[in-house]
This record gives C-alpha cells, structure tokens and sequence, in this order.
C-alpha cells in the first residue's frame, strides 16, 4: 500500500522554472540536472514497487530530521519484520569503485559514494525509530535503476542491487511472508508526520530571471494571438491564454510565496502579453478574490 505518490521536489520545480527563465550559473546548472536526473530515477523505481503485491507500506521521498540532522529517503518499505530504505541512483554509463571511492571512467571524476549516503541515512534513521519504540531491523540498500549502468571492482557484499538484478529482487521481496498490524501502521503515520516538505538547505540563486509566459512543452517563451491563444515561437506548442495565465501564477506562488497575488502582479510576470482585463477575468473566475479594486488580492 502506496501511504503516498512521489511528486515533484518543490526545489526541482523552482530551479526548472529558473532554468527557463534565467542564466544558472554553473553549480547551480549541474545541482538542477541531477535533481532531473535523480527524480526521473525515482519514478523508474516506482515501477518496480508498483508491482508488489504483498502486505507493505511504502513511502516514497520522505526527508526527515535526526539528531539536528536531514537526511532522505527516496522510498521506504515497511514489511511485517524488517524495514527497508532504498537509495535509488540513476546513474548512466561505466563507472569503478577504487578504495572506497566511486568513479565514472569516462570523466575520472569522483561521485558521491551511495554507500556512504545509505550509510548516513540508516545511522540516522534506526535512532529515530528506536524513539518510537520500533524493534524491527532495518536493511536497506543502494538500488541502480538506470539500464545502461555498469559498475567494475565492486565490492562483493555490498547492499547493491543492480539493474539487471531489479526484477529478481522486488520478486524476491514479494515472496516473504509479511503482516502488517495497527503497529505498522501508526509507525507509518509517525513518519509521515516528521516529513519535511523542503530542505533548509536547498539552493537559493537569486532570481534574475526574464518575465514572460513559458511553454509547458519546451519551456521556450510563448507569444499572445489574440485574446484566446498562445502559441511557442520555438515549438509551435499552442495553449489557451487561460490554462497560460494559470501556470504562470502557479509559477508565482512557488518563486514568491510571500507575494500576493495581483492582477498587476501577475501581469508583469506574464512579460504583459495579455493583458490587464484578460488577467482579472482569469483570476476572478479561477481563484478567491480578497479586498476591492487597488487593494485586491487572490489566492
């Protein structure tokens, strides 16, 4: 039983409308294709745990805090008699692991090391569990998903689980015998209860970003026909000025939370290629509208 569907890190969201609208410098470039990457990983995860049929829970990206520490789950499976976290990679190409390391042979550069990561998160976990009186053993692992991976020199005992081994392994799990109770379930719901929806570490640039309406389809800049439809200079992609306007204010409420949300507002943030009366209308019939003319605000 799925107690939650994976959805988009609020921080991937955010830098993948910076990405579009803005020049990321080169950190924060490479932080956001790994979250692309790590979450496109994730949902390919997914489909493997989709398949069991046994008695589970399972959580999926839950972030917590122990011991004035975060850490990250990317998908956490509760059996009758053990715990397992798994630490899903995406990794693509041939990599080595040398003395503790793990490298890509193609770069020679260094990546983190999943075992370390997995490591962490259990060290961090099972005292978390423990305060909640938990006594069922916790076994996790690291968990490649992506097809064309390669690993040479890896250590023989390691809680790896290979592409090729993914399938034989969710079978393998499928087939213990596991009975959840009340107690399953409340451990469950604690952990839920802890899940952190953003990282306080997650990374902020400061938002020099270009204002207009991106295309949902290449996330290219759209271009007003009318008063009824947009059209992607760069696609072709064309979409109503409504389901536009709407994005873009969601848009808003992920980059300027702490903004309300005006007509005015959200015209300049559409670049003002719709205009004023057409912004008004739209939000007039799609969100709650607070105050009276200058001083009106929706949410």
């Amino acid at each position: 039983m799925f107690l939650n569907s994976r959805s988009e890190p609020t921080e991937l969201v955010k830098l993948r409308f910076l990405n579009a609208r803005m020049m990321l410098g080169p950190k924060e470039k490479r932080y956001y294709l790994n979250l692309e990457i790590g979450y496109q990983g994730e949902v390919m995860f997914d489909q493997f745990t989709q398949k069991l049929q046994n008695d589970f829970y399972i959580i999926n990206d839950l972030r917590l805090e122990s011991n004035n520490a975060e850490f990250q789950i990317d998908t956490l499976i509760i059996a009758q008699e053990t715990i397992y976290p798994f630490e899903v990679k995406n990794h693509e190409g041939d990599y080595y692991y040398e003395a503790g390391n793990f490298f890509s042979m193609s770069t020679e550069d260094e990546i983190k090391n999943p075992l370390d990561q997995l490591k962490r998160s259990k060290s961090l976990l099972c005292p978390l569990l423990k305060k909640m009186g938990n006594k069922i053993p916790v076994e996790g692992f690291v968990t490649f998903v992506n097809p064309v991976f390669t690993l040479y020199q890896a250590p023989l005992h390691a809680p790896i689980i290979y592409p090729s081994q993914l399938k034989s392994f969710m079978k393998k799990i499928d087939q213990i015998p596991s009975k959840l109770n009340s107690r399953h379930k409340w451990l469950a719901d604690q952990l839920l209860s802890l899940h952190l929806k953003e990282s306080r570490y997650a990374l902020k640039p400061a938002y020099y970003y270009e204002k207009g309406i991106i295309c949902p389809r290449c996330y290219s800049f759209m271009i007003s026909v009318g008063n009824k439809k947009l059209v992607c200079h760069k696609c072709g992609c064309e979409e109503s000025v409504d389901s536009g306007v709407l994005r873009c204010v969601m848009e808003h409420e992920i980059l300027f939370p702490d903004r309300k949300i005006t007509t005015n507002g959200i015209h300049e943030w559409c670049g003002g290629i719709v205009s004023t009366k057409v912004i008004r209308r739209i939000l007039l019939q799609n969100l709650a509208s607070i105050g009276t003319r200058q001083h009106r605000y929706f949410e």
